[in-house]
Formats: C-alpha cells, sequence, structure tokens
C-alpha cells in the first residue's frame, strides 16, 4: 500500500487508478476458510491519459502445501513516460522503470486464514518496503467472514539530478471487513480502513504558483508530515435466476487535510455458455479540494502549507468498463486443469472544478480554461490452474 499510496500522489490519475488496474473481474471481497487456487497469472496492463503513458507486465505463481500453505511470488514492471500537465508546465518530460517483487504466504486452519506479503518496489528516485498481514474467521455456519488486517510501509524519496537529496515516510493501514450471506442469491459486506502517513508526503517535483506582478511566479509545495484518512464502503451483490449478477457499491472517504469524497458504482455480470462471462460496470467518483490547495495563491509564502497537485484539487471522473473472459478445463493435460483468458477496457473522464490549464496562452492570470482528459485502461491477463 506505500507503494500504491506514493504512485497516486506522483501520478496525474488519482486513486482510481489502482482501482482499476487491481481490480478483479466484479468480485467482492468474502475471504472465507479456504486458501486461494494454485495457479499462474501472467498479467500486461496499459494506462494512457492526461500525457501520461504506464505499462508493463506482471508474473504472479502461487503453489499449496498440503492444503494448509500456500505460498505465492509475484513480479511487477511499470515501465512509466511522462508529458503530463504538471511536468510540462514547471519541467521536462521523463521516463523511469518500476519494479516490484513480492512474497506471501496463507495459512487454513480449520475456518481461520492468515495471510502474510512483503513487498519491495524500486525505482530512480524512490524505494519502498512494505509488509501486509490479514486475518479472516468464519462463523454461523460459514454465512458470516470477518476481516481484519494491518499494512506497515517504509519509503524513502530521491530526488532525480540531486543525489543529495534524500528524505522518508512512514505509513501504517488498517483495515476491517464483515460479510454476510443473506439469501442463496444475495450477500452484503461492509468495510472500514484507515491510514496515518508520517514523514515527506509531497512531491519533491511539484511547484505551486503565486501572483508575481502582472503574472505569477512558482515556489515548492510544502505539506504536512502526518496524513489520516478514512474510508468506508458497503457493496451488495445479487446473483439472478439466469445465473448473471448484480453489484452495487458506494464508498466513503474523508482525511485531515479536508479533502472528502464518495465512489458510487454499479456492475452487472453475464455468463454466455459454460466458457464466456461478460462484464459491464459504471462507477463515478466526486472529491472536494484539501484545505491547503489552490490553484493560484494570492503571493509567496501565503500559507504554512501549500499545494498545486490536481489530485488534492476539486473533481470528478466518471469510469465505464467493459470486460469478458474465456474458461476451458484441460481434461486430457496431466499437470493443469484449466486455463482462462481475461481482457478487461476502462474509459475514464476526469473534469477539475479548480486546476486550469497554463498550457493556453493569451489568457489572464487565474481565468484560465479548466482542465479535464480522457484516460484508457488495459489489462489483459492469462491464468492457468494446477
Amino acid at each position: 500500500m506505500a507503494v500504491i499510496r506514493r504512485a497516486l500522489s506522483f501520478m496525474p490519475v488519482s486513486r482510481l487508478l489502482f482501482t482499476v488496474i487491481s481490480g478483479c473481474l466484479l468480485c467482492i471481497e468474502v475471504t472465507g476458510a479456504v486458501l486461494p487456487e494454485d495457479r499462474a497469472d501472467a498479467l500486461y496492463h496499459y494506462y494512457s491519459g492526461g500525457g501520461v503513458d504506464i505499462q508493463g507486465p506482471s508474473i504472479l505463481v502461487r503453489k499449496s502445501i498440503k492444503d494448509k500453505v500456500s505460498v505465492s511470488a509475484n513480479y511487477y514492471i511499470d515501465n512509466v513516460s511522462s508529458a503530463s500537465i504538471d511536468v510540462v508546465t514547471t519541467a521536462s518530460a521523463y521516463t523511469e522503470k518500476r519494479k516490484e517483487t513480492s512474497v506471501g504466504a496463507d495459512y487454513l486452519n480449520e475456518k481461520t486464514n492468515m495471510s502474510f506479503n512483503f513487498t519491495q518496489s524500486d525505482e530512480n528516485d524512490f524505494s519502498a518496503r512494505s509488509a501486509h498481514f490479514s486475518v479472516s474467521q468464519d462463523f454461523f455456519g460459514d454465512l458470516t467472514t470477518l476481516n481484519m488486517g494491518y499494512s506497515q510501509g517504509w519509503d524513502e524519496v530521491g530526488k532525480r539530478g540531486e543525489p543529495e537529496f534524500s528524505e522518508e515516510a512512514d505509513r501504517r493501514h488498517f483495515r476491517l471487513g464483515l460479510s454476510q450471506i443473506l439469501t442463496k442469491d444475495s450477500l452484503i459486506n461492509f468495510s472500514w480502513e484507515t491510514i496515518t502517513d508520517e514523514g515527506f508526503l509531497n512531491n519533491p517535483y511539484r511547484s505551486v504558483r503565486y501572483i508575481d506582478g502582472g503574472g505569477y511566479s512558482y515556489q515548492a509545495e510544502r505539506y504536512p508530515s502526518t496524513r489520516t484518512s478514512d474510508a468506508l464502503a458497503i457493496r451488495g451483490m445479487y446473483y439472478l435466476p439466469y445465473r448473471a449478477s448484480l453489484k452495487l457499491e458506494y464508498k466513503l472517504f474523508s482525511d485531515t487535510w479536508g479533502i472528502g469524497a464518495d465512489t458510487i458504482e454499479v456492475a452487472y455480470v453475464h455468463p454466455m455458455g459454460d466458457e464466456w462471462i461478460f462484464d459491464f460496470k459504471i462507477r463515478q467518483y466526486d472529491q472536494n479540494k484539501a484545505d491547503f490547495y489552490s490553484d493560484l495563491f494570492s503571493q509567496i509564502d501565503a500559507q504554512n502549507f501549500l499545494a498545486r497537485d490536481k489530485e488534492l484539487s476539486t473533481f470528478s471522473s466518471l469510469t465505464i468498463g467493459i470486460g469478458a473472459s474465456y474458461a476451458e478445463e484441460l481434461k486430457d493435460w496431466v499437470h493443469f486443469d484449466s486455463y482462462s483468458v481475461n481482457l478487461n477496457l476502462d474509459f475514464i473522464q476526469f473534469d477539475y472544478d479548480d486546476f486550469r490549464d497554463l498550457r493556453v496562452e493569451d489568457t489572464a492570470v487565474g481565468e484560465e480554461p479548466l482542465y479535464g482528459f480522457n484516460a484508457n485502461v488495459v489489462r489483459l491477463f492469462f491464468s492457468v490452474f494446477y
């Protein structure tokens, strides 16, 4: 999670990008007393929007040991090419590569499942280490599942061209969830998450602008050294008579920086025959700005904390996603049971209410047009089960 939080603050794609890239096919997390399936996954992901291209592969391998333990390993690469509005207005376009590796283990004891994972991520100006632990327990005839989790992250922030620059940030992530099967056709899930961050929390490359005479100048951003955020979510799924399902989700977010946000998502899954599954989703996200954000400050050092990161501004996004998966048994194979191929496409529209496009010339200071952009996300992955 440390890696994800940092990436989202440095890239112009908001918290939604992680949701889109790492989300599964319209599933609700109902982790019961069962080990994950033995499988190997090969994923390719691609994001393009707002002058930023992110692409790369990911490989995951998971294997059970004596029906009690499941171990996994994952290797993930991000190739980033950025000429975003933040970059082109105050710096030069850049490219970089991020490599992430993780190892994990799940232990099953009757109706209790415990999971541990360690992740490390490195790029030329940033490194992160994080450890994750979670436990789930089934109750009441396996109709109720309680999930609890904790993560600890350690970040080291550098700066290209300044080898002496080095800052640190520590992150803690607490999770609690409750899933309940209501009827044979419906279930509901409640979750709560809180994240506390401490240390260097802003982007060392980003600047704010302030009025200077008849124009404007720039100075470096300054963020508080602490942040606490909370997210509450309720999700429900209803299985329709013809094997399809409908999913509804509402999530509420707030933090100590004054940001408040809510997300509404509706998703539909439709099987066709025994091999094909198609899905469709629509998600609306709305956010208000941080207390110390401004597109244009009145003067230099206008206040103690200063931000012009559009991810801390007032904005909304609309996501429309479609997906298809094909699965087939391998009846004549000795070492493999089945395989699946999955393709997901997401189309996202971002609209900013108080972040202006400085690339437009011949406009008065503070009256530039508001910024917005569209993004596309592609996920293609192949899985084999054994």
